[in-house]
């Protein structure tokens, strides 16, 4: 029986779309131990057979001395539970997982979920910031004994960077989807004859807010209430006041975040990803694989998943007229058109995005650490 330490930033994120990671090993015997900031999911991994520690992350704060007793506590977790190997994901377990994993000397494995605004650039504050989240990366990741990523343009910018130079990668198709969870559903034929559009996910400046909303006003001025837009998820405090303003003018309709979003996919008849950058999109692959058409930006992480004009169509991150476009088109689409594309979408994710063959790479990976 070997041990492995997950360390995640999110119990939401980790039983959503890497659970079947923790109950295969699980199954085969192993122990499993991770390490999250919240409770949301912690009930459910407990009852699988995994023991959860929690240990406190500002997930979006760059405080030093925060992020200094973070690589402290995790540091101080490897000692005490001594791990065979340590698995991480999303940014902060990376890097300083990373280096407590490398500093005990203990295998792991991490993952790049996507690169996050940091390596955007830009102003002289951001290109500051990218600088440091580099040199971050490169003493996480520097004794890792692989890396995976999620699509081959994040791979390439960490090698010209130099971060995974001489290092081993792996390149996966996201986390996967869940098939037998999100199942291909019937296409909607609302008799009121109003095309759903849906978002789900966080509504902040880089998830493409800005351009829905101001695509909703469009399309309302155009079709009126033969048109839904709706959002599930948070949002940030940047955007309350539009936010509140669209759902007070009837251009909007906000459902509060939760656990299960299939009946929501179910009752939609598009799904929209206007992100400015994403690992791999799972809201994608999981819209795709309830039977719905997805309009996506066209960035990497969105247009593995999206066939344009086959399963959806893909439109210029970052432009409100590029949206716009992609969804009136949908709206002028028949209901048999959009089935169409629906079912395409479900076929694409079959062949290409199945979690089973995912979770297969990194169990492969992870028990030749073992030996």
């Amino acid at each position: 029986m070997s041990k492995i330490l997950i360390l995640a930033n999110s119990s939401g994120g980790l039983y959503d779309f890497r659970n079947e990671l923790v109950t295969r090993f699980i199954g085969r015997g192993d122990e499993v131990v991770i390490s999250l900031p919240d409770e949301l999911r912690v009930p459910e991994l407990r009852a699988e057979g995994a023991k959860v520690i929690h240990t406190h992350i500002n997930r979006r704060g760059m405080n030093p001395m925060e992020d200094i007793k973070l690589y402290k506590a995790y540091k101080q977790l490897i000692s005490a539970e001594k791990p065979d190997v340590v698995v991480t994901y999303t940014i902060k377990p990376n890097v300083y997982g990373g280096m407590a994993a490398g500093k005990l000397k203990v295998p792991y494995v991490a993952t790049i979920t996507g690169l996050g605004s940091a390596f955007q650039g830009g102003s002289f504050k951001k290109n500051l910031i990218k600088k440091l989240v580099v040199f971050l990366y490169k003493r996480g990741l520097k004794k890792s004994s692989c890396v995976f990523f999620q699509n081959s343009e994040n791979r390439g910018i960490f090698e010209d960077l130099g971060i995974t130079t001489h290092k081993k990668t792996r390149l996966v198709n996201g986390s996967g989807v869940d098939l037998e969870r999100h199942v291909q559903e019937p296409y909607p034929g609302h008799e009121d004859n109003i095309v759903r559009f849906l978002y789900v996910g966080r509504l902040m400046r880089e998830k493409g807010t800005a351009e829905y909303l101001e695509a909703a006003h469009l399309l309302h001025e155009k079709y009126d209430d033969k048109v839904s837009v709706a959002t599930i998820g948070y949002y940030d405090e940047d955007f309350r006041d539009e936010v509140n303003k669209a759902v007070r003018n009837g251009e909007l309709k906000t459902i509060p975040f939760n656990k299960d979003i299939n009946p929501f996919l179910k009752e939609a008849d598009v799904v929209v990803m206007p992100s400015y950058h994403e690992g791999m999109s799972n809201v994608l692959m999981e819209a795709s694989a309830t039977g719905r058409p997805v309009l996506a930006s066209n960035i990497s992480g969105c247009r593995e998943i999206v066939d344009d004009k086959v399963t959806g169509f893909l439109f210029e991150k970052q432009s409100t007229s590029s949206l716009f476009k992609a969804m009136d088109k949908m709206v002028s689409l028949s209901v048999s058109e959009r089935r169409q594309m629906g079912e395409a979408a479900r076929k694409k994710v079959e062949k290409e995005f199945d979690r089973h063959s995912i979770i297969d790479a990194y169990v492969n990976e992870i028990i030749g650490l073992f030996h």
